[in-house]
């Protein structure tokens, strides 16, 4: 990783924010977890997360409402549904909101580090391409300025 990513675990159950919480920092990223979607929000505010696991069934919020409020505040941060309560309706409500992946609890552990190395790398991809056009475009703007000028 050329730089540490930052995760936000987002799940009511104090034992698997913990266990989520070890099995990733112990790849080397930095965690913050919290028990409510409304402190999810708060943190997503005041911090840049580059991926959430959101439980699908939280005290205060569904998950899948928690999933849009993030999209509003980090659209480019990548979200991933974590669920006891495994179905297609949730499955297929998740992508339509705009989930990255869908997990099952209890979740494997080699299973969610290589989801999260999969789309983290995912996310990776779309900024150095969206920084490539970016500088592609300020090229050729310079280039026509100059151009024109002569």
């Amino acid at each position: 990783m050329s730089e540490r990513k930052r995760i936000l675990i987002v799940d009511d159950d104090l034992s698997i924010r913990t266990a989520i919480s070890i099995i990733l920092e112990s790849e080397g990223y930095i965690v913050d977890a919290v028990e409510t979607g409304q402190e999810a929000i708060e943190k997503s505010k005041s911090n840049y997360y580059n991926l959430a696991l959101l439980d699908y069934r939280l005290s205060d919020m569904e998950g899948t409402v928690l999933l849009s409020a993030l999209k509003e505040n980090t659209p480019k941060m990548v979200k991933i549904m974590v669920t006891g309560y495994p179905s297609m309706d949730n499955a297929i409500d998740s992508v339509n909101k705009k989930a990255d992946a869908f997990l099952v609890k209890p979740v494997d552990p080699a299973i969610l580090i290589e989801i999260v190395k999969i789309e983290l790398k995912k996310q990776e991809e779309a900024e150095a391409y969206t920084e490539k056009k970016v500088t592609e475009f300020i090229e050729t703007r310079i280039r026509a300025r100059a151009l024109k000028r002569l």
